[in-house]
């Protein structure tokens, strides 16, 4: 045995080859021309280069306006940029912080982060560009992970961070607080990856953009301007489009001026004046207000997110969604969007969450307050302008999914399908709908049936004793790790998580956007009567024709 002066020694012998390992090897160091040398860590398997800034901070006078370009060089340092630290979360109002306090973040945070893997077969990559979900309120780049994808040893990821909930995307839907900013975040990220990744070893003629539930949704909304096209090749969109009820927003102006009075802005304000009053408050105070927008628990799960601005310099969306497609005046890149059979139980589980302290379940008083919880659950608040619209709404939904009974837990099921159904798998189909009329480029989808043995529905509800059934993310988090679900993997889902690599893999390379799993080929849904829709299961894969989703 050794003694500990012999221990200490070897551990001292230890560091210095690790530090010569990754300090001496010029394959971890990159020189950007524009910036200088930026400095990464050898991860055994892959090359890593974090927190890279795309755009100067967005404090002070730069808050609540569109992100600028980084500015700053590192030219004339002894020592190259320090890319070895994990990229930071954006400040944020986190759903999945326990306790009360669910601020966590920082302001400054506008950076990409980059993993390269080490394959001396090839010289370049194609490159996969990460928008991470969270309900454009939280989550982050570090929270997904890439071992995974980096195991395959053929594409460059890079995961972009960006402004989220009240920092991203609060709005007075005018000229002088038009929101969007975290989408012009990504934007920014997606044109600094064009023109930076070939220093990485990256092909920037080929980038694929990808992105799950909101993360999916921003990239169907980067689709549809048409420059997307000079900053990606493909685009693929996992349970989340624009088009979703969640997404685009009514009644963020007066969100904006209630989030004022909260933070002592007053009530007579316009909105530069509002904006100015807000530039000058602890951001702390600004992200932490988002707990008065909430009429229970985390609902609704997007009380601030993108909207429809005017028509201005810089401004990001000028139309709905919907009359974008139809004009056809979108970026025709190759497109698949999906959904899973219970998309839903994001955020159903949390009304049989059982609370303890109350000593009755959400799901037991929803039965009496229906009529004023609905519209905030699957958000139609202020879509609709009558109260009395309103509740025959939500006497039309209740009705066709539950009939003549209560809602319980032998009703459960019904209502996660309600849920599914309006809040994901409808305007899914809609958008596919929308886009094999008008898309120039192929448009293709998938549904996904094969539940986790823990999800998303155990986590939120804290039950093991439901059947949820595949939930949200049960077929995301095969390609990127998430404490979401289970590490370890089944013999069935490591064969999909393959499969669905090797998919992404394809689709960026591939000279004609066609797309396969498996054995199965992806049928394009432009000009097809039907909607072409591939289902996989544990079992395999197989092209299906429908008239509506299932």
């Amino acid at each position: 045995m050794c003694n500990n002066y012999s221990r200490s020694l070897i551990g001292v012998l230890l560091v210095c080859l690790w530090h010569q390992a990754t300090t001496s090897d010029d394959s971890i160091i990159v020189d950007l021309p524009e910036y200088g040398k930026v400095q990464g860590r050898d991860n055994g398997f892959y090359l890593s280069f974090e927190s890279i800034p795309y755009a100067e901070p967005p404090v002070g006078n730069l808050r609540f306006e569109p992100p600028q370009p980084f500015g700053g060089q590192w030219k004339d340092r002894a020592e190259p940029f320090d890319a070895t630290q994990p990229p930071n979360l954006c400040m944020q109002w986190n759903q999945f912080t326990a306790g009360d306090d669910k601020l966590v973040g920082d302001e400054d945070c506008l950076k990409v982060s980059i993993y390269k893997p080490k394959n001396a077969s090839r010289n370049t990559f194609p490159v996969v560009a990460h928008i991470h979900g969270g309900a454009f309120m939280f989550g982050g780049a570090d929270q997904n992970g890439h071992d995974h994808v980096m195991r395959s040893g053929q594409v460059i990821l890079v995961k972009i961070s960006y402004r989220l909930g009240p920092l991203g995307f609060i709005s007075a839907e005018d000229k002088d607080l038009s929101g969007n900013y975290g989408l012009k975040d990504q934007h920014l990220a997606l044109k600094w990856i064009k023109q930076n990744i070939v220093h990485f070893g990256g092909e920037p003629e080929n980038v694929l953009v990808l992105g799950h539930s909101a993360g999916g949704a921003a990239v169907h909304l980067q689709m549809l301007r048409e420059d997307f096209q000079q900053v990606a090749k493909v685009a693929m969109s996992f349970s989340g489009t624009a088009l979703d009820p969640w997404v685009i927003l009514k009644g963020s102006r007066g969100r904006a001026f209630e989030l004022g009075r909260y933070l002592g802005c007053g009530t007579s304000l316009t909105s530069l004046n509002l904006k100015e009053c807000l530039k000058t408050k602890d951001a702390q105070q600004i992200v932490s207000a988002v707990r008065h927008f909430l009429i229970f628990n985390y609902v609704p799960f997007t009380p601030f997110g993108p909207v429809v601005e005017p028509d201005i310099d810089g401004a990001f969306l000028t139309e709905s969604p919907t009359e974008i497609i139809k004009s056809g005046k979108y970026a025709h890149v190759p497109w698949m969007v999906s959904y899973v059979t219970e998309d839903g139980g994001y955020n159903a589980a949390l009304l049989i969450e059982k609370r303890p302290p109350f000593g009755r379940q959400l799901l037991d008083e929803l039965n009496d307050r229906w009529f004023d919880w609905a519209p905030y659950l699957l958000f139609y608040r202020d879509t609709i302008e009558t109260i009395e619209h309103m509740d025959q709404y939500s006497w039309t939904l209740r009705d066709k999914y539950l009939g003549n009974q209560k809602f319980s837990l032998d009703t459960y099921l019904p209502l996660q399908q309600m849920f599914t159904d309006v809040l994901f798998k409808n305007q899914t189909q809609t958008a596919v709908d929308l886009h094999r009329k008008s898309s120039q480029s192929p448009v293709y989808a998938y549904v996904y049936d094969n539940p986790a043995e823990k999800g998303i529905g155990q986590i939120l509800s804290q039950r093991s004793d439901i059947h949820f059934g595949t939930v949200h993310g049960d077929d995301y988090f095969l390609i990127f790790e998430n404490v979401a679900r289970e590490a370890q993997l089944r013999s069935d889902e490591k064969t999909i998580s393959q499969n669905f690599i090797n998919m992404l893999i394809d689709f960026v390379q591939s000279p004609n956007g066609s797309l396969s799993f498996g054995d199965c080929h992806f049928q394009n849904n432009v000009g097809s009567d039907k909607f072409q829709l591939l289902s996989i299961n544990r079992n395999g894969c197989l092209n299906e024709q429908y008239d509506e989703f299932p």
